[in-house]
């Protein structure tokens, strides 16, 4: 029995040969079709996931790239425009002062023609006035000398000459005074 139990135990430690042929030829027909079918199949799998991944950094980095550009374009256009828009403000400001001036300039030219017309109408009233006043004047100092004389004195010729005659000797009379002074 002991013996029995010897040989039964040394089987179980060394398997049946037959088991480890057809163990072999499956291992080696498994192997046979993994490579032949499987691993083929899995390769092109990876390859097309790899050139997926690729071309999708591929294609990020170049619609990265792209939208780069187009942010630097926008960029140079926006500079370019505010550019622009400093150059018509100022262009802008100095049509503003230069319009300024002109106005200026032609208010006064405005104001220098009415002061002038009013000088003007003030010398034409002041010598219509003087006109006035010598008449007036001439005709109270003849009136004054008939009365005092008591008759009519000569014609309007021979009073107007003796009027511009008092006058003037009261203007030289009045400016000789002032000169004084």
């Amino acid at each position: 029995m002991i013996l029995a139990a010897e040989e039964g135990g040394a089987q179980i430690l060394f398997p049946i040969w037959q088991e480890i042929l057809v163990g072999a030829i499956a291992f080696g027909l498994l192997c046979f079709v993994l490579m032949k079918f499987v691993f083929p199949m899995m390769e092109k799998t990876f390859e097309a996931r790899v050139d997926a991944i690729e071309g999708g950094i591929e294609r990020a980095e170049r619609a990265q790239e792209e939208a780069n550009q187009t942010l630097e374009e926008y960029r140079r256009k926006l500079a370019a425009a505010q550019e622009e828009a400093a150059a018509i403000r100022d262009e802008a400001r100095a049509d503003a002062v230069a319009a300024k001036e002109e106005i200026l300039v032609s208010a006064r030219e405005e104001a220098n023609r009415v002061i002038a017309a009013g000088h003007a109408q003030i010398e034409a009233s002041r010598q219509q006035l003087v006109r006035e006043l010598r008449s007036e004047v001439g005709n109270l100092a003849v009136d004054l000398a008939g009365k005092i004389i008591g008759q009519r004195l000569a014609g309007d010729a021979d009073t107007a000459a003796t009027v511009d005659q008092f006058l003037s000797q009261i203007a030289d009379d009045t400016a000789e005074t002032s000169g004084a002074r």
